[in-house]
């Protein structure tokens, strides 16, 4: 039982975690006018997405669970 409750505290904190960094990322770029090289500017668009990714899947993992 104790387990379960450490594993959804760590996931609540991951998924937390990675909507803090997204919304941080984001409130840079505004700041900067999403101004960049396009090498910058896909690698932005990638991490974001990834985040984004990673916060949604380890979310309906706990739904499935």
């Amino acid at each position: 039982m104790e387990n379960s409750k450490t594993y959804n505290l760590f996931r609540y904190l991951a998924i937390a975690g990675n909507i803090i960094f997204f919304l941080w990322i984001l409130y840079n770029g505004i700041n900067e006018g999403f101004q960049g090289t396009p090498p910058e500017i896909v690698s932005y668009i990638g991490l974001m997405i990834l985040l984004l990714l990673n916060a949604f899947l380890i979310y309906s993992r706990q739904i499935k669970n």
